[in-house]
């Protein structure tokens, strides 16, 4: 009986319930101490909602001996979800039709509201569109409002309209970071006279969620989709995990930054291949790493490849809980619970711990190093960077006019530099290290040259209280890294225009220029479309890099500059700052009630989102001239159609990251998205950004398969969304083929090679594919997030069996496909007039409800529907 495992505790005068995970461990002959903490939250919550819903009992088994359960599905069901904007206007969007859709069916639109806490971080459509100037935060502000009153009036609304919905309003702080210091409780428990307690859980509509395991709390980024599912209160399946415990020992050296360790750990466990697999850290180095630099870890948990990173609950939990002024009554329930439920990390037990596979890393071995230029995994000492830089060697120098100052850049010349969110600005040691870097530099009379475009976006606005209370934001306002806003800005792609110079120059002439930013995403084209070459660095030595104006540069032995009062060289060693300094700062000016005046503040920072009327109503009033918000269909009732003579849409190799197949950053004149946005009376001014319309479904399935740097083995030596048109025999855009397979009612399959769907969990990379046609995708393997997306759109995920690839199979790309599903294996046959291939792939649904997603054409149209039945 579930019942013998409730029991009792009492804190702060007040008794709580919980679920005695020990309890349930010892009547099935098993010790707890032996449990990973990350299965333990997982055995908590089944545990506990087994005891309002039978059907969830059953998958308790499964944690009994659970390193042998790999192939057992377990449930997931969140207590929250957090949203940012570029994926929560969507799946806003997705509900305000869901309600349409039940009006239309004569059902109570009331059905239709989120099940859990939801809160919304509006912190992705704020772009960098002036830097260095201190009227840059202003008229970003200004801008990003006059971009995004459609979508902004549109949340309002979602605010006004659905309960349980809390929208954090822009230009207040990262969602990352505000999930961090604000909206995690790390135990929280119900309201009432019974009171009971347990572990937060969340996911995310960010694959970066996974920052907030640094706390001790597990959640991970997931599909809009997924998000949605979660919302509505329909848990999701996935595999017991196999668990990586990392132990980590000694102490990092005065000279290593938590970027440093983060980038360290991202090679090492990529290498490890931890894909699918949760990570969890633990060892007696744990003692010696602050709760901030867990975060930077834990966020890096896409760019290793776990679903997630984390670290138990332990007293830099509980110090960290006090830094950011959580209550004192809450502060305690956490050490309570935590202790009487086995959350407390215990290092005695460590030798006791069972884990699926081991990795260790001795903190004291982490050197400077930088990652690039295409992938975070790929990281590179200082000493070494220059060698990056030498297939460039004859390549001549690129004359260039940058505010009246002529340049002669060589390759590897900075374009960017920038300190911008999430990964990095929740941490006070590294961006006071940068700012005393810049106090140094400026006293030495150091300049950053012109051509560099630097910014500063921070993720809360807690940073600017205390550096501009410890007298260092002007060192960094005099080196051009002022404030530009608080939003995930120049790692998402929102790094607007370089330079006037440059930017002109490249675009008619590309160069090899280069980027440096410390956030966590750097895959060609994503930064900037000009930039070439991004490498992810600490924030400290982004503004060194930004300094010497290069990476092309050795900065342990070369000089970043010249004093101008003594006239020597001056080097990084110079002006690198000792613990002492960074450590006093921190003493002295990062303190509780930062956090506690800024967060009780938050609602009231931003006056022009306060401004903004959207009066509450049932169903939204659609605009059918907005470019920005439109409803879509996703509800047909249509039988699903066979999967018969399916003509190749793509034809991808390896590593194509949802950054080639969703639509981001800024959308070109001469695009599909631009072509109907200039048909529409959209000026190119005013086009903004893909993800700020991610709210129309038009521009994003223009835009999907669209990225400059797709390279679709249909037109061999051709980048961009190009393909080659069946029909015809013409080359085409992507879109503009996939309109012309629809009209013929042809649908369309994507082969793809390894790892299809790496990165961001972006929901627009299923939903586009879908709305251009394409039935199934057939991979070699695929990322978590994706596959599941696709499922959840009605979109076929299928894997070559292990040893065949598109190449070993003679797949040329211009044959027919025919696909027939036989359970958990499908039959595939391609035929052209040369050959007829035939070959089993296995039908990647992983989780007990894929089937019914797949049947019932996706998940929403499967939500709208036991809604209504309900």
């Amino acid at each position: 009986m579930i019942s013998n495992y409730k029991k009792d505790f009492k804190s702060s005068g007040k008794k709580y319930n919980y679920y005695d995970i020990a309890s349930f461990m010892r009547t099935e002959k098993q010790n707890i101490e032996t449990l990973p903490y990350s299965i333990r939250v997982l055995l908590e919550l089944t545990l506990r909602h087994s005891a309002t819903d039978s059907k969830m009992e059953q998958f308790l088994e499964s944690f009994v001996n659970w390193d042998e359960k790999h192939e057992n599905d377990i449930p997931y069901k969140p207590e929250r979800v957090v949203l940012q904007d570029f994926t929560g206007v969507p799946a806003l969007v997705d509900l305000a039709a869901m309600r349409e859709e039940v009006k239309r069916q004569g059902g109570d639109v009331e059905k239709i509201n989120p099940d859990v806490p939801v809160h919304l971080v509006i912190d992705h459509s704020v772009q960098v569109d002036m830097a260095g100037s201190r009227q840059a935060f202003a008229y970003n502000v200004e801008q990003e409002f006059r971009h995004n009153k459609e979508r902004y009036t549109f949340l309002k609304w979602a605010q006004n309209s659905f309960s349980n919905l809390t929208i954090i309003p822009p230009d207040t702080g990262i969602i990352h970071q505000v999930n961090l210091e604000y909206l995690s409780a790390v135990i929280r428990a119900t309201q009432g006279t019974e009171r009971v307690a347990f572990p937060d859980t969340l996911v995310g509509t960010d694959s970066h969620t996974t920052m907030i395991n640094g706390l001790g709390v597990l959640g991970w980024g997931v599909g809009g989709i997924e998000a949605e599912a979660s919302m509505l209160g329909q848990e999701s399946y996935f595999p017991m995990p196999k668990v990586v415990g990392v132990k980590l020992t000694g102490k990092l050296s005065a000279t290593a930054t938590a970027t440093d360790l983060a980038l360290t750990l991202t090679r090492l466990l990529r290498k490890h291949n931890v894909v699918g697999k949760f990570v969890e850290f633990y060892g007696p180095g744990l003692q010696e790493l602050p709760l901030a630099n867990r975060a930077t870890i834990a966020n890096m948990a896409p760019e290793y490849g776990a679903t997630c990173g984390f670290f138990p609950i332990d007293e830099q939990t509980l110090a960290y809980l006090k830094l950011t002024d959580r209550s004192p009554e809450q502060i305690q329930l956490v050490k309570d619970y935590a202790d009487v439920n086995h959350f407390m990390y215990n290092v005695e037990q460590d030798n006791n711990r069972h884990y699926s596979e081991y990795e260790e890393l001795d903190l004291t071995t982490v050197c400077s190093n930088v990652a690039g230029p295409k992938r975070p995994q790929d990281s590179v000492y200082l000493p070494q960077l220059p060698e990056q830089f030498k297939e460039y060697n004859q390549i001549p120098a690129y004359p260039v006019e940058v505010e009246e100052k002529q340049f002669k850049l060589l390759p590897g010349a900075l374009g960017l530099a920038a300190i911008t969110s999430c990964t990095n600005t929740s941490n006070p040691e590294v961006l006071i290290a940068a700012a005393l870097i810049a106090k140094k530099a400026v006293i030495a009379g150091l300049k950053v040259p012109r051509y560099v475009k630097t910014s500063f976006s921070p993720g809360s606005r807690v940073v600017t209280d205390y550096l501009a209370a410890a007298d260092l934001q002007q060192y960094l306002d005099k080196l051009g890294f002022q404030i530009v806003g608080y939003g995930c800005m120049t790692c998402i792609g929102n790094s607007g225009k370089l330079k006037a110079g440059i930017q002109e120059k490249l675009t008619a002439k590309p160069y090899p220029l280069a980027a440096i930013e410390s956030g966590n995403r750097n895959f060609e084209g994503r930064v900037n479309p000009l930039i070439k070459d991004t490498y992810l660095a600490s924030p400290p030595l982004v503004v060194a890099y930004a300094l010497a104006g290069t990476l092309n540069i050795n900065v342990e032995t070369q000089p970043l500059g010249i004093d101008r009062q003594t006239g020597e060289q001056v080097y990084l060693k110079d002006l690198w700052p000792s613990q002492e300094e960074i450590s006093s700062i921190i003493h002295r000016f990062v303190k509780p009630q930062l956090f506690s005046n800024n967060y009780n503040d938050i609602f009231q920072q931003n006056k022009m989102w306060n401004k903004l009327q959207a009066p509450p109503s049932e169903t939204y009033h659609w605009d059918g001239a907005s470019t920005y918000i439109a409803e879509p269909n996703f509800f047909s009732t249509a039988k699903q159609e066979k999967l018969t003579e399916l003509r190749v849409l793509a034809k991808l190799g390896d590593s194509v990251t949802t950054d080639h197949i969703s639509p981001a950053g800024f959308i070109g004149q001469q695009t599909p998205a631009g072509h109907y946005l200039l048909e529409h009376g959209v000026a190119p001014a005013d086009f903004n950004s893909y993800g700020s319309r991610r709210g129309n479904h038009e521009v994003m399935m223009r835009g999907t398969l669209a990225n400059i740097r797709l390279q679709n083995q249909l037109v061999p030596g051709k980048l961009g969304g190009v393909t080659k048109s069946w029909l015809t025999g013409e080359e085409m855009t992507i879109y503009d083929a996939a309109m012309a397979y629809k009209a013929q009612r042809i649908g369309t399959v994507i082969l793809a090679g390894k790892d299809y769907g790496m990165g961001s969990s972006r929901d627009w990379a299923a939903k586009g594919v879908l709305l251009l046609g394409v039935k199934a995708v057939i991979a070699e393997s695929f990322e978590r997030i994706h596959r599941s997306n696709l499922v959840m759109m009605g979109v076929l995920p299928l894997q070559y069996l292990k040893g065949d690839t598109a190449a070993s199979l003679g797949l040329s790309g211009d044959e027919k496909f025919s696909i027939q599903p036989l359970g958990r294996r499908a039959h595939v046959q391609a035929i052209n007039k040369e050959h007829s291939i035939e070959f089993d792939v296995k039908v990647r649904f992983d989780a007990p409800i894929d089937q019914r997603y797949y049947q019932e054409h996706g998940i929403l149209p499967l939500v709208v529907k036991s809604k209504l039945e309900g």
